[in-house]
């Protein structure tokens, strides 16, 4: 039941991308293009996810199991980071110079645009980028660490 729940899920969800335009990069350059032929129309598909997400995590945070019987993940962290802020600037950066994040992307692969491809093949790249980096970069600090500190900090 759940692969048939995620699939009616999944498809609602690319369909409303579909509908509301989040598919066509155009349409999103033309959004963040504020100092030019600005498109506010995707303002209000934005405002109108917020507001749906605003609910549905009020709802969330009082239960324990989704719907469908699953465990429920509720994100805990509560400050901003050097990494938040770093991510958030990739993403707006690649989302501005491709006119696509990843949920539009996917289903503009499915209507075959070519575009599309690209960006999916660049983005797959730079997460397995950023796993290689990541995991050198805990490597290097946990070799840096003598074993006793690193139990103490809850790096074991």
């Amino acid at each position: 039941m759940n692969a048939v729940s995620a699939f009616a899920v999944g498809l609602l969800f690319g369909t409303g991308l579909i509908i509301s335009g989040m598919t066509d990069p155009s349409k999103i350059i033309g959004f963040l293009d504020i100092a030019g032929a600005w498109d506010p129309s995707l303002a209000f598909v934005m405002g109108g996810a917020v507001l749906a997400g605003f609910i549905a995590f009020r709802f969330a945070r009082k239960r324990t199991v989704s719907f469908l019987g699953g465990a429920m993940y509720l994100p805990t962290a509560r400050h901003i980071d050097r990494p938040l802020i770093l991510g958030g600037l990739a993403f707006g950066v690649g989302w501005g110079l491709a006119g696509y994040c990843p949920g539009p992307a996917v289903v503009s692969l499915g209507a075959g645009q070519d575009k599309a491809v690209v960006f999916l093949v660049a983005m797959i790249a730079g997460m397995a980028l950023y796993e290689a980096a990541d995991r050198h970069f805990h490597a290097r600090r946990r070799r840096r660490v003598p074993r006793e500190l690193s139990d103490v900090a809850g790096d074991a």
